[in-house]
């Protein structure tokens, strides 16, 4: 059977929802991007200077750029596959011959487009404040896909799992900003003391933002294969886990 329908509805879905209210998706983050620049880029950039032979501007650019990635990619999923749930849409999708692969495929490419979008967003506003040339674009554009990617993934998981609308929050609150903002995106590695630059090794945000800023500008605190295949690991660990949480129904047929 051809479940290419099915595949292209979800995710024209998914893509219209989001384009839909473009003023609550895209604008914020284009506001927040403005004012990280003026403020970190500007204002107290040029106090710090240079790091790593980089302009402090040019240095935060792309930390900032993946952040807006990683936060709107996995938002997405989250917030509209556990709205499916609630409003028990998800239903419809269950009892449609419609295999998981297909339903995770579709919601996850949402949120892959959504991050996307959001990052080119952000990099066209980066553009008035900074010099953006991208060295590397290969690598670039792959850590970006691979990380929208991921957490797309992990978001869907939040939703499978989530039990209310609070649910759905505590994580990007707790664990996403906390984690993306001690993931190097405004200083090195270099600038920490000896114990917090052992701890943040832990961090595997960290490894996406210096593989994502190693693309754009060469510079970077870790190994870029490392980093690279760190993401496809999680990828395929959290993919497999998504698809047997939908066999089990865990979370959608309770």
């Amino acid at each position: 059977m051809n479940y290419t329908i099915a595949l292209k509805t979800i995710i024209k879905k998914e893509v219209y929802r989001f384009l839909r209210i473009w003023p609550q998706t895209l604008l914020p983050p284009a506001i927040t991007t403005a004012l990280y620049f003026l403020i970190f880029g500007k204002l107290i950039g040029n106090r710090i200077g240079t790091i790593s032979g980089a302009s402090y501007m040019d240095y935060i650019v792309p930390g900032i750029i993946l952040m807006s990635v990683i936060s709107h990619s996995y938002s997405n999923v989250v917030s509209s596959f556990y709205s499916t749930k609630f409003q028990r849409n998800i239903e419809e999708l269950l009892v449609a011959p419609v295999p998981n692969l297909v339903i995770l495929t579709g919601y996850v490419s949402g949120g892959i487009c959504r991050g996307l979008l959001v990052g080119v967003v952000v990099a066209l506003i980066s553009m008035l404040f900074a010099d953006i040339v991208v060295l590397h674009p290969v690598i670039t554009i792959a850590v970006a896909i691979l990380t929208a990617t991921l957490f797309s993934l992990a978001g869907f998981i939040n939703a499978v799992l989530a039990e209310s609308f609070d649910d759905i929050s505590i994580i990007p609150n707790f664990v996403l900003t906390p984690l993306s903002y001690l993931g190097g995106v405004f200083y090195s590695v270099d600038m920490l003391p000896g114990v917090w630059q052992t701890l943040i090794m832990g961090n595997p945000i960290m490894y996406m933002i210096n593989a994502f800023r190693y693309g754009m500008i060469e510079v970077t605190d870790v190994d870029v294969n490392l980093a690279l295949m760190m993401i496809c690991g999680l990828i395929v660990l959290l993919a497999v886990f998504c698809l047997l949480m939908l066999h089990k129904g865990t979370g959608i047929k309770n």
